[in-house]
């Protein structure tokens, strides 16, 4: 052989040990990446079994609250079943007693299901403070207590002061009609305990000066300024007039206060008015000095 023959045999050579180590270490990336993928597909197929475990586990706790399920749903169906069935046995004795005459709880009655003749109840609330109804008129057959008047045949400025704070404030917005409310309610309820009413004498029952109606309401509200709460008292009392459909009135009277006369407001209750529920006798106040109208 030439020398070129040989040289290009060397060339050749050198080129295939070359490439053949190129394809040996293609070789060894290769066989560790397939190591770590059968590792990985090892991993896998573990993580696989184990939720196909867990999977199993969840089917029957499934299982086990679909039977739950049937079993409670059936028995509230029963008990549902059961339920009306009282329901309307209670409805009915209720509608038999009330026709009777009864006075039921008003808590223990819907009075939207409980079918009366007349198809009427009556809402009612007697010396106990407890709310009852009745048929219209019905006088209760066991007397248990002295009954009120209905709901609905109160005055405005009652049936508004009955209400708490709560559902004074849901009812109005406007602050004159809740402290119109709230002085009736301190003019009826001895344990109010702040009063600005006073015992009045002859013609008059009852009556409270727009002075003291000034500092009740600063009272009342603390952080109204004078200035604001003069003006509330105007306010008051007209709410007062309305609500109590006119069975207030408003009067001046001269005062005397160091030497000086000054004519003053009284919102009076004439002992002629008719108050529901009330009479000049039993409205009488006690523990305050007559003082004459």
């Amino acid at each position: 052989m030439s020398d070129p023959d040989v040289r290009t045999l060397v060339g050749e050579l050198e080129a295939l040990r070359e490439r053949n180590d190129r394809l040996l270490e293609r070789v060894d990336d290769l066989e560790s990446d397939l190591e770590r993928a059968t590792d990985r597909l090892e991993s896998l197929e573990a993580e696989t079994e184990t939720l196909r475990e867990e999977n199993a586990r969840l089917r029957e706790r499934v299982d086990d609250c679909e039977a739950a399920t049937d079993r409670l749903d059936a028995a509230t169906d029963a008990t549902r079943k059961r339920t009306g069935a009282n329901k309307d046995r209670l409805e009915e004795l209720q509608a038999r007693e009330l026709e009777k005459g009864a006075h039921l709880r008003a808590t223990n009655v819907d009075e939207y299901e409980v079918d009366v003749d007349g198809g009427r109840l009556e809402k009612l609330t007697k010396d106990d403070g407890r709310a009852y109804y009745r048929l219209p008129e019905s006088a209760d057959p066991l007397e248990r207590g002295d009954v009120a008047l209905a709901h609905g045949d109160l005055l405005p400025i009652q049936q508004l002061a009955q209400m708490d704070e709560e559902m004074l404030r849901s009812t109005t917005n406007a602050l004159p009609t809740r402290l119109a409310a709230k002085l009736w309610r301190a003019r009826t309820d001895p344990n109010v305990g702040d009063d600005p009413w006073q015992t009045g004498c002859a013609d008059i029952r009852e009556y409270a000066k727009a002075s003291d109606m000034k500092h009740w309401i600063r009272r009342q509200e603390p952080g109204t300024s004078d200035a604001y709460a003069k003006k509330l008292v105007s306010r008051t009392i007209d709410a007062l007039l309305e609500l109590s459909k006119n069975r207030l009135a408003v009067r001046k009277k001269t005062e005397r206060k160091n030497g000086l006369s000054y004519v003053e407001r009284r919102v009076i209750l004439p002992t002629a008015a008719e108050i529901p529920g009330e009479t000049a006798s039993d409205a009488a106040r006690t523990g305050t000095t007559d003082v004459h109208g």
